[in-house]
């Protein structure tokens, strides 16, 4: 209920719906835990620190789930590991609590944000917003929406 009053005030304080804050509060991501990541297909680049999966791509890292058709991934050129995700063609994201879809999403891992563009649409159990951009602080588990914002809210239990 905490969850719901700071997010309907959250809502009623941004100009003309533009605009609103939410916290995702169960949402958090260890960028250290392993990253999982099965495909129909693989292309890897060695020398640019790429790799393309192509195909009901899913990705996990920890409680976080992402599916897409494809993902582009950057590897650090020190380290070798992941620094960032980009999926596109349509994709979803998943935690225990929450769910999102958008036609693109960039998941950068060092900064722990996630970015997803494109018909955004947000569910937190039975409440629902939609808008084009929501960027997501993996770290504070806060998160923006922007763009043409709009919201369901079901009362009672939620």
């Amino acid at each position: 209920m905490k969850r719901m009053t700071a997010l309907i005030c959250a809502l009623l304080a941004g100009p003309a719906l533009a605009q609103t804050n939410i916290n995702l509060g169960g949402i958090s991501a260890d960028p250290n835990a392993p990253v999982e990541v099965t495909a129909d297909s693989l292309n890897v680049d060695q020398d640019a620190g790429t790799a393309v999966f192509s195909g009901n791509v899913v990705i996990g890292q920890g409680d976080l789930r992402l599916s897409a058709p494809q993902v582009n991934v950057t590897y650090g050129a020190d380290s070798g590991d992941i620094t960032r995700l980009q999926a596109s063609g349509g994709v979803t994201f998943v935690t225990a609590t929450e769910a999102a879809e958008a036609q693109t999403a960039d998941y950068d891992l060092q900064a722990g944000t996630l970015t997803l563009n494109g018909d955004v649409l947000l569910t937190q159990g039975a409440s629902a917003l939609s808008s084009q951009t929501m960027v997501v602080d993996l770290n504070t588990g806060r998160a923006q929406m922007s763009g043409r914002v709009s919201t369901v809210f079901q009362q009672g239990g939620n």
